[in-house]
């Protein structure tokens, strides 16, 4: 359906994107997932059309976007990171706006914002200012807005930053719900656990490049080990460091340890006699299958989060 390649963009002295190729087939739920600043948003501009690429291309159902009609990027909804609302003007106020912008008839407008309306469960605020909207709320009309016109792709730009977490789990169930509908969703965040909720396959960007494609479980078997242990922070853990770190790979976040084991545990139960050895309280100890996390650790040597 949508097929990305060889794209190219500099920025003065910065490439964001360097010889990027992706093919995104209908119906998909494609994911990008890398850090910021790693050129997922460039990539979604240079989609829509707010930025041109300095070479490669683009092509929406075998057609070049770069000579289509001006019709076509119409089957797009674009969802930015950015709020693109008017905040003194009422949900049903700005969802009219966007509906006439598409062309839609006023009786297909009317009909079209009660479905997205109901969708985005925002019926019964329609009449309110956006302004007077908490973030999550702001976040499902733009939403709303964005497939008013029944779009066949859907380009979400980290559409869940800054919002709670039961906002955040609405909207993943409403792009859900859009994805049983055939709706091609490409969606972009640098949360590993979004991309393994959501994605049925996915690329990991990392300063412009594309380091790895696949589904979860085809990344995650890239890794020779597909299990690693946590250990959480604890008062008598700091005279045990030198010794985990001889077992494996060890890498410290805010509340905790991971270790990576070394191969020589051929046997995940050799390495828990180890800890037990140790006196590391049971309570503390977690195996956790590989994750996103993990695979971008692997290919980069750091945390995605860094």
């Amino acid at each position: 359906m949508l097929k990305i390649e060889h794209i190219v963009k500099q920025f003065g002295k910065v490439k964001a994107l360097d010889d990027v190729s992706i093919r995104i087939d209908r119906g998909e739920f494609f994911g990008m997932l890398g850090p910021n600043g790693a050129g997922k948003t460039t990539l979604m501009n240079i989609i829509v059309g707010y930025v041109k690429a300095d070479s490669g291309s683009v092509s929406f159902e075998d057609k070049l976007l770069s000579t289509a009609e001006n019709g076509t990027r119409l089957n797009f909804g674009y969802v930015p990171q950015e709020i693109s609302l008017y905040p003194e003007l009422s949900a049903l106020q700005n969802l009219k706006i966007f509906g006439s912008l598409y062309g839609l008839k006023k009786n297909v407008m009317l009909k079209s914002i009660d479905e997205v309306l109901e969708l985005v469960k925002l019926n019964d605020r329609k009449k309110d200012a956006v302004k007077n909207f908490s973030g999550g709320m702001k976040r499902r009309l733009n939403l709303a807005a964005s497939i008013l016109h029944k779009p066949k792709l859907l380009l979400c730009d980290e559409p869940t930053v800054g919002i709670d977490p039961q906002s955040r789990n609405a909207i993943f169930e409403m792009l859900q719900y859009l994805a049983e509908q055939n709706i091609t969703i490409i969606y972009t965040t640098h949360h590993m656990e979004e991309a393994e909720r959501l994605c049925s396959r996915l690329v990991i960007i990392d300063y412009g490049k594309i380091i790895a494609e696949g589904s979860l479980s085809e990344m995650v078997n890239m890794l020779d080990k597909k299990e690693t242990i946590k250990i959480k922070k604890h008062s008598e853990l700091k005279s045990k460091i030198k010794t985990l770190e001889s077992m494996g790979r060890l890498i410290e976040f805010d509340l905790e340890y991971e270790l990576i084991p070394d191969v020589k545990f051929n046997k995940m139960s050799q390495l828990f006699y180890s800890l037990e050895e140790l006196n590391i309280p049971q309570e503390f100890i977690e195996l956790s299958r590989s994750t996103l996390e993990d695979v971008f650790l692997n290919l980069t040597g750091r945390s995605l989060r860094d």
